[in-house]
């Protein structure tokens, strides 16, 4: 007569195999997607900030043999730079409420057009800060993003309860982030640098978690359709998580031109 708890446990290692190496074919969908979404903000914040500038004498110089073209008064001078400031923090929401009505390739194109929106949002950078400094404070992003991302994906401690903390403190640092537009205190500005660099290191470590444990608790109900949206909705996540990280690192770090 069989022995049937052999059976369920072979059955048992069976599936909890399957769900791990779905697991690592998720979590690679997660990173591809999100390092493709970071190239193109790269390349469209470059491309952006070097048709920003000319050499050509214009009404507008923006230092020693370099001025301003009509693309580049049109986003750093004019009210557009408010439009250009806001409007990914806009597309975040968009995308949160129309994602369910998305097939995954509209999702996925949707996230990339936020990439590409994000670079134009974030091209200053390039006339701002040095290249070498920009290299140098990717690089560390990267090492610490790799770190902390590993870290909560690893772990057996839970991380949800740091959920609610960190997101009462983003909300906070919005809230400072947007008065300092306009207050411009160089004290204020270091502290919500500091504070930021804290908070999303804290939300990739949870981030990362929360999409392993998402896929788990999924994992023998999920379709392809969930499957794929959700790899693109956690890119979403620790996307942001690093492009913030990075920003806040930057304005810590880098040297300015």
């Amino acid at each position: 007569m069989a022995d049937y708890r052999t059976i369920d446990a072979g059955i048992g290692a069976r599936s909890s195999a399957h769900i791990d190496a779905g697991l690592r074919t998720h979590m690679n969908k997660v990173y591809g997607t999100m390092s493709v979404g970071l190239l193109i903000t790269a390349l469209a914040a470059w491309a952006i900030a070097n048709l920003a500038v000319t050499s050509t004498p214009t009404e507008l110089m923006f230092r020693e043999g370099q001025y301003l073209t009509g693309l580049g008064q049109a986003l750093y001078t004019s009210p557009l730079k408010w439009v250009v400031m806001f409007a990914p923090l806009g597309m975040v929401f968009a995308f949160g409420a129309a994602v369910n009505r998305l097939s995954a390739a509209g999702a996925q194109t949707f996230f990339y057009a936020f990439a590409a929106l994000m670079g134009v949002s974030i091209s200053s950078i390039f006339l701002v800060y040095t290249g070498v400094s920009i290299t140098q404070t990717f690089l560390v992003t990267s090492i610490s993003f790799a770190g902390l991302s590993i870290f909560g994906y690893t772990t057996k401690k839970d991380l949800s309860g740091m959920g609610t903390f960190l997101m009462m403190g983003l909300i906070g640092l919005i809230v400072a982030s947007i008065a300092n537009i306009f207050l411009g205190s160089g004290m204020l500005s270091f502290a919500i640098s500091v504070i930021g660099v804290l908070i999303f290191a804290g939300l990739t470590a949870f981030d990362t978690q929360k999409i392993k444990n998402d896929y788990i608790a999924h994992a023998h109900a999920m379709d392809s359709t969930w499957l794929a949206k959700s790899a693109i909705m956690g890119a979403l996540k620790l996307y942001l998580d690093f492009i913030n990280m990075f920003m806040f690192l930057l304005n810590l770090l880098g040297n300015r031109n």
